[in-house]
């Protein structure tokens, strides 16, 4: 009997919590019964310090606009993987992706799928990216790829054999930079000899250990390294340090102050340019908000955190926030 009766107010308790939403909707607060939980998947190039923190700016916008947000990253910068994680996304139902392309041509097909399927598409570091709604550039890429050649230059003076590392040779961005540094290298710099055209080793940091040290033996009048990636500027530092060249070898490239720290303070890295993944991560939650509520995103809109929007050409928005660190202020930047 006893328990038929605690059966029966369970019955009783389950019905009134089912009817709250009902009961707050009659009396008025439609709002919250209209509000949309949008899902959003975040899937950089790989695991890596860098897009943590790229993560830490979209988990802030997330709370801030109401969203929800996951991170999925392959352990290496795999294109297949990289495909197959937005399939799953795309399967999973999510309202937006936020990518940083591995391969522009290889993502098309996919992101074609998810353009079909209402999703929304949001992509960083992969200029006039096809199939989606807008790629957001903190950097000038031009500007960038120039700044650090001339970073190279200041160090190393404006002769001498120097080589250049990129992502992949399919990464967007990185052969942007790449070459602008060339470009502004045969204007400029006539004394100023590449060895090789570019190496395809800086999402990999002991890949580009290896390739440097491998450097080494083949070009031995070697002075500078121009690493694009995040993982290239480490890797080279490292195998500077292994064989104590600090004095005799530059590098300088693209990565997080935490991971340039320790090679900073020793010499092995002198100079790390970049901008701050997590302003990226933030703007690009804002934008595909934006774009699911059907708000018009143009050249002046306000993005927040970051300011105005100064150049929009195509679907590709790009602000000019370099960010320069050394062992001077390294300390400054906790990503």
């Amino acid at each position: 009997m006893l328990s038929s009766k605690i059966s029966s107010c369970l019955r009783y308790v389950s019905k009134v919590f089912r009817r709250i939403p009902l009961l707050i909707c009659l009396l008025g607060f439609s709002g919250i019964c209209l509000a949309k939980n949008y899902q959003m998947a975040i899937i950089p190039k790989l695991r890596a310090p860098w897009f943590n923190r790229l993560d830490e700016g979209a988990k802030k916008a997330s709370t801030a606009y109401g969203v929800d947000t996951y991170m999925q990253a392959a352990a290496s910068a795999d294109e297949a993987e990289q495909v197959r994680l937005i399939q799953d996304a795309i399967s999973r139902g999510v309202n937006a992706l936020l990518i940083v392309p591995n391969n522009a041509q290889s993502i098309e097909p996919v992101l074609a799928q998810a353009k079909q399927q209402g999703i929304v598409v949001i992509t960083h570091e992969s200029p006039d990216q096809k199939n989606a709604d807008f790629d957001i550039e903190m950097i000038n890429n031009q500007k960038f790829g120039q700044f650090g050649l001339e970073k190279m230059v200041q160090f190393m003076g404006s002769d001498g054999e120097y080589v250049i590392y990129v992502g992949s040779l399919t990464v967007p961005a990185h052969n942007i930079w790449a070459d602008a540094a060339i470009k502004l290298a045969k204007e400029k710099y006539p004394n100023l000899k590449q060895d090789a055209d570019r190496f395809p080793v800086s999402e990999d940091q002991n890949a580009a250990r290896q390739k440097t040290l491998e450097i080494f033996r083949t070009y031995p009048n070697i002075k500078g390294f121009l690493c694009f990636g995040s993982q290239g500027a480490p890797g080279a530092a490292q195998a500077v340090r292994d064989q104590h060249l600090q004095d005799k070898i530059i590098v300088v490239g693209t990565t997080s102050p935490n991971q340039a720290a320790q090679y900073l303070e020793d010499g092995s890295m002198k100079y790390t340019f970049l901008w701050d993944p997590a302003e990226a991560g933030y703007a690009m939650v804002w934008l595909a908000k934006q774009v699911l509520d059907k708000k018009e995103v143009t050249e002046g809109t306000e993005i927040p955190t970051i300011g105005k929007i100064p150049s929009l050409k195509g679907n590709t928005i790009v602000y000019d926030r370099p960010l320069g660190v050394d062992k001077s202020n390294y300390k400054e930047y906790n990503f």
